[in-house]
């Protein structure tokens, strides 16, 4: 069973940082693209970044420079490194499993989601 488990959310002051991290189990994770979408209260999701099974990676340009995604798979786990964070990254996290390239996303299967609040 595909499951995948975002944490590493919560309150964090404009210019502080945050890592959150996507657990994922059911699949072995060397095959797979994970991605990282966010939505912000009364707007679309909308994709942040995300990592090619390829080791091959992806950044929206609100992220690019702030934000770095990575992957264990000896973990099965993908980690976005948050910098610099604004209260415009305000939103529920989410990741989630199957393929991606430069803003194009086809995913499959999705994590719950973790909240980050920016805000002083």
């Amino acid at each position: 069973q595909v499951q995948l488990v975002e944490s590493g959310g919560g309150l964090v002051q404009p210019g502080g940082s945050l890592r959150l991290s996507c657990a994922a189990s059911g699949f072995t994770l060397d095959y797979y693209a994970i991605g990282w979408f966010r939505q912000a209260p009364g707007k679309e999701r909308e994709g942040v970044s995300c990592s090619s099974s390829d080791g091959s990676t992806y950044y929206e340009a609100f992220a690019k420079g702030r934000f770095t995604i990575s992957r264990d798979n000896a973990k099965n786990t993908v980690y976005l490194q948050m910098n610099s964070l604004k209260p415009e990254d305000t939103a529920v996290y989410y990741c989630a499993r199957g393929v991606c390239g430069e803003s194009t996303y086809a995913m499959n299967y999705w994590g719950k989601g973790t909240l980050v609040t920016v805000s002083s």
